[in-house]
């Protein structure tokens, strides 16, 4: 239900090929440099291919090394899920805690919630990101040490954050297993390409799994990354999810642009971005399990399309990525669908639902769906005021109960939620990114933007933590912040 034509539907068609989105699509699948900032190839695509695939970078097929890695992944998940892996004191593996951060967290958190139907219940999953201590603390509070591992990802094991957390978690079951540091080792695997760290962190390296610096973090949850999803569902529902992906990769290469998901998923968002002045988009699951979807798109999208300079450095003088928020169905229509329905602003809003509950229980699902048909329903016609006040309503109160509807929706309805539909649903909105990015002349693969805060924050917290007070050359109100912080502190 969208405000287009047959002719606007032309005409943003015809942008996307004068904006050479199919050359940009195809440089992408060759392996080419197209991320210009950092010189590297863009290949997630590589991540699902088939085995019998070729895909080069600098001259090497890459996917025997995915694969590669992959087998490693199912053979240690295998033993985990067994109880052949067992812990330092004999007891085998019933609690897993993912330590990362960005892509190392959002996605993995957001598989396993969506995937929990197949998940293997015997075993309990936890995910730390958080610097802040009560992310860790809460997540092992009621965990058994002998009973726990840990998957440490960080490409260059070296993010603060993650880093931060592995430490307390290190320090954590060392001390409950009697201060035995060979614990480590039968406790914690990393997911690096940090051979040296590792190892001197007390992780056998035969228990590292890497990746690659052609996949980015926001794109990187079905790889080695997806390490705690693959022990969650088992490696062959893992490769369900990567077919997914895969089919959502092939129909984006060959589908003709008038007739491809990702490219006219992309098209809707600039169409209302760039010609209607939306600044938002509300993505809202009808399926509980997608519970943090929303939070996963919000890195994919805002992180990717968030710029404001073009691949050869000149300021753009349009918009360019919007910002994604939502809340599963049908909680938001009791907190914030007023805004949508009524409000000032256009909210394009993007609807997920499923024919088949996973968990049916009594009227709940088809409940479920009138109340998404109902939404796009009411968004897209509203209700004027002859059919308000043919309802008997005050005429005073006319003018608030009138819905101006013509607010656009797209529905997405697949059958059931299983790991190939969100393969394909994840692949769906990476290639709209894509699609948006191209068009915009925009690098969706570095993120620059999020350097700067974490340089200050180096330089901060030795400032906080220095035991004299410490020479201060900030700005007025940070160091006003920064000795508030300090004099509250000394009081405790």
């Amino acid at each position: 239900k969208n405000r287009i034509t047959d002719e606007t539907l032309k005409l943003l068609v015809q942008l996307a090929q004068e904006a050479g989105v199919p050359e940009r699509r195809d440089a992408m699948f060759r392996g080419d440099k197209i991320n210009v900032t950092e010189n590297r190839a863009v290949l997630h695509v590589a991540l699902r291919a088939p085995k019998k695939a070729s895909i080069m970078v600098d001259g090497k097929n890459v996917v025997p090394d995915v694969h590669e890695v992959l087998d490693k992944m199912e053979a240690f998940c295998e033993r985990v899920r067994s109880g052949t892996w067992k812990g330092q004191t004999g007891k085998r593996i019933r609690n897993v805690v993912n330590i990362g951060i960005g892509g190392s967290d959002l996605g993995p958190v957001m598989a396993y919630e969506a995937l929990r139907h197949y998940s293997e219940r015997s075993l309990t999953f936890r995910f730390v990101s958080n610097v802040d201590g009560i992310d860790f603390v809460q997540a092992t509070h009621d965990l058994n040490p002998a009973e726990t591992l840990f998957i440490v990802s960080s490409k260059t094991f070296t993010t603060l954050e993650t880093m931060t957390n592995a430490q307390s978690a290190r320090d954590w079951l060392v001390r409950g297993l009697g201060g035995n540091e060979k614990a480590v080792a039968k406790h914690f695997v990393a997911v690096s390409t940090n051979a040296e760290k590792v190892s001197a962190f007390g992780i056998d390296t035969a228990n590292m799994f890497g990746f690659w610096d052609w996949v980015g973090g926001r794109y990187s949850m079905d790889s080695a990354i997806g390490l705690s999803t693959m022990l969650a569902v088992g490696p062959s529902k893992f490769r369900a999810l990567l077919a997914g992906f895969h089919a959502m990769d092939e129909h984006f290469r060959t589908a003709p642009l008038e007739k491809n998901l990702p490219v006219l998923l992309g098209l809707l968002s600039v169409w209302y971005g760039g010609f209607f002045g939306a600044q938002t988009v509300a993505v809202l699951p009808y399926e509980n399990y997608l519970k943090r979807f929303p939070a996963y798109l919000q890195q994919l999208t805002m992180e990717s399309n968030g710029k404001s300079v073009t691949l050869d450095g000149r300021r753009v003088n349009y918009d360019t990525g919007a910002i994604y928020w939502g809340e599963p169905g049908t909680n938001g229509q009791h907190s914030f669908y007023q805004l949508i329905h009524q409000g000032s602003r256009l909210i394009p809003c993007d609807f997920i639902a499923f024919a088949h509950a996973l968990t049916p229980l009594g009227r709940h699902h088809d409940m479920l769906l009138a109340n998404v048909f109902a939404q796009t329903e009411a968004l897209a016609f509203g209700k004027t005021p002859e059919q308000v006040e043919a309802e008997g309503t005050a005429k005073e109160l006319v003018p608030h109960r009138v819905f101006e509807g013509n607010r656009p929706s797209n529905t997405i309805l697949a059958n059931r939620l299983t790991p190939e539909v969100l393969g394909k649903l994840v692949a769906l909105y990476e290639h709209s990114v894509f699609t948006q990015g191209a068009i915009w002349g925009i690098n969706s693969f570095d993120q620059w933007g999020v350097e700067l805060g974490k340089a200050l924050a180096q330089k901060i917290i030795p400032e906080l933590e220095s035991k004299t007070p410490p020479k201060l050359e900030h700005d007025s109100s940070t160091n006003s912040l920064i000795r508030r912080y300090r004099k509250m502190k000394a009081k405790a």
